[in-house]
């Protein structure tokens, strides 16, 4: 079966259909692309997947890189971005989830990601929750939104280590930069293993150990994308638990704070 074929027989929302064809030409044209690992995206079923977070861009680069592997994702994003005209529009019309910070309606979030999963969706929740704050842009410690949803739904839980999207758009900066071509790194990992934790209690402590694994791996295939060592220790920046709702944001707005001094 064809790759269109595939995506017709998934009955995508327009909305989803127009940006993919607004943005994917361009962005085959404007970026170089190394991708490995998309044979680790289960072909059928809900999983969620979780990359690292460099850059506004990422969103953009993720979706594109899931899309051709022929498994189109669902993000959980700022409700905000809901209100913006016509990005709010193709974000509700394609089906991405709003996430409703401190507010009454922020579990809502966490039970649509649970769905979107179980109806058989590639939900992205960037672990992390924000850009990371590190200055040599190493993950920072992972929030447990992610590992919450994969252990409540038992699904897999796929780690993703990007690179590249933060020389188009470096952290925390509005200032673009698509030339020279940049290329895109996305290396996707077999699913980090759960299943020890099924039969425990979801409490903060079984949440904080798939998190650290869910992590770790991400940390090493950077390392490994990157050819160097990461850090001894975990980076806590200014990330935090979200073990209330479950819920992550993938995209910060500009109130995110100061941009880190990225090293060299």
């Amino acid at each position: 079966m064809s790759r269109a074929s595939r995506r017709q027989r998934r009955r995508l929302p327009f909305a989803y259909r127009l940006a993919a064809v607004l943005l994917r030409r361009p962005m085959m044209v404007l970026m170089k692309r190394d991708w490995q690992g998309a044979e680790n995206f289960p072909a059928t079923g809900g999983f969620v997947v979780s990359p690292n977070h460099i850059s506004y861009v990422d969103p953009i680069v993720f979706a594109h890189f899931l899309f051709d592997s022929d498994r189109e994702c669902y993000f959980l994003a700022k409700d905000g971005l809901f209100k913006v005209p016509f990005v709010g529009w193709v974000l509700r019309a394609s089906g991405q989830i709003p996430v409703y910070r401190n507010s009454a309606a922020a579990a809502s979030s966490y039970r649509s990601a649970l769905d979107a999963v179980r109806e058989g969706k590639a939900v992205a929740i960037f672990p992390e929750g924000t850009i990371t704050r590190d200055p040599a842009l190493w993950p920072m410690r992972g929030k447990t939104g992610a590992a919450r949803v994969a252990l409540e739904t038992r699904c897999p839980l796929i780690p993703v280590a990007q690179w590249g999207a933060h020389e188009i758009l470096p952290p925390y900066s509005k200032k673009v930069g698509l030339f020279p071509r940049r290329t895109m790194v996305m290396r996707a990992g077999p699913p980090v293993d759960l299943s020890d934790l099924y039969d425990r209690p979801v409490d903060t402590k079984v949440l904080r150990e798939a998190t650290d694994r869910l992590m770790a791996r991400i940390t090493e295939m950077l390392a490994e994308v990157r050819h160097e060592q990461p850090p001894t220790s975990a980076v806590t920046g200014g990330a935090s638990d979200d073990t209330a709702t479950g819920t992550d944001s993938t995209t910060d707005g500009p109130d995110a704070g100061p941009p880190p001094q990225v090293r060299p």
